[in-house]
């Protein structure tokens, strides 16, 4: 590891450190391989240096060494070959107007519901939600997170399986998308792009629906998973049970990942900052019964994580208090114990920091 100044950085270097602004919010996430926009953005940041990894980091023989400690390599390593088989599958999609739903259906079976069913697949989820925000790398990851939530609403085999087809083809519609709008965020859409935007749950299930022998769920996760329970979303307003159980999941998965996730103009926020955003939500635009197995077990997936706060501390989540709104408390000493429940202001600002 070595640090470098901005003005000195090359594009595809790899950071070797998060970087957290003044405010204690991570721009950058360790492991990032750098573009030349991430260095323009740093640069108007005014980041003085970051550090990098060095040559001997980066060789063959540290990276062997390195795969035999790293149980979430393989998952990386996964992750990136799925990637691939995600691509071609939608611009076949875009080429022909049609899923390839056989094609989908291999992919899930043989790699994305494995992968799903890894332990401590949420922690490795946060290691390549840097990798890219394009449409194939989210409707893997929100696959992935669909057949995890699946697990944890305990779904039979056939809903699972269905669910995570409708988590990888819920975007199937943004094929039909114009360029400009693919790596913008709805917040940042005019009028007119965000017409343009809501139609690509319209595309989707008439995309899907050219192909009967795809279950109804995920048609209609394609089309519904920007509704809301309260009638707010789009593309028709409706609400409650009149939106597929597939498209509240997916919403909820949508949105983790959006929040977790690295865009251009955009912070990744930690997965607390996902959790803080659907608690507030669940009991309006988020079905609280997929809302509320998701929130308990991904909470006791995070106890014995260390996390670093926006105070300057660091420390351990030891205990959450039985309320679904509740932060954790956290083991920062030996024998101190921070309750963020009594603290509002303090933020964890990184997950798992490493040294």
């Amino acid at each position: 590891m070595r640090s470098i100044p901005v003005e000195e950085l090359q594009p595809g270097m790899i950071l070797a450190r998060s970087i957290i602004n003044d405010e204690m919010m991570v721009i950058l996430s360790e492991g990032t391989l750098l573009s030349k926009a991430h260095i323009t953005r740093l640069a108007f940041l005014d980041i003085p240096l970051v550090y990098v990894k060095d040559e001997y980091e980066l060789s063959e023989a540290f990276q062997n060494v390195s795969a035999l400690f790293d149980t979430g390599s393989a998952f990386v390593s996964e992750y990136k070959d799925v990637i691939h088989e995600a691509r071609s599958i939608f611009e076949e999609a875009k080429s022909s107007g049609k899923a390839p739903v056989e094609k989908s259906k291999v992919v899930i079976k043989d790699t994305i519901a494995p992968m799903a069913k890894q332990s401590g697949v949420m922690d490795y989820l946060l290691e390549v939600n840097h990798l890219a925000a394009d449409v194939y790398n989210h409707s893997v990851r929100v696959s992935i997170l669909a057949g995890v939530l699946a697990k944890w609403m305990h779904l039979s085999q056939k809903e699972t399986q269905d669910v995570i087809l409708a988590g990888f083809l819920h975007d199937i519609g943004k094929t039909k998308f114009p360029e400009r709008l693919l790596d913008k965020r709805m917040e940042t859409l005019t009028e007119d792009e965000r017409e343009a935007y809501e139609q690509h749950t319209v595309d989707g299930q008439m995309i899907l629906s050219a192909s009967p022998e795809l279950p109804e769920g995920v048609k209609r996760a394609a089309l519904q998973h920007h509704e809301a329970m309260d009638g707010s979303g789009f593309p028709f307003g409706i609400s409650g049970n009149d939106i597929h159980l597939f498209a509240r999941m997916i919403a909820l998965a949508d949105l983790y990942d959006n929040i977790t996730t690295e865009r251009e103009g955009f912070r990744k926020e930690t997965p607390f900052a996902a959790i803080d955003k659907i608690t507030a939500d669940m009991y309006s635009k988020l079905d609280p019964g997929v809302c509320v197995p998701f929130l308990t077990n991904l909470k006791d997936s995070f106890l014995g994580s260390r996390v670093y706060l926006s105070n300057g501390l660091s420390g351990t989540i030891v205990h959450y208090a039985n309320d679904y709104a509740a932060r954790p408390m956290i083991r920062v000493m030996d024998t101190e114990l921070l309750d963020l429940n009594a603290f509002p202001d303090v933020q964890i600002v990184e997950y798992n920091p490493k040294d």
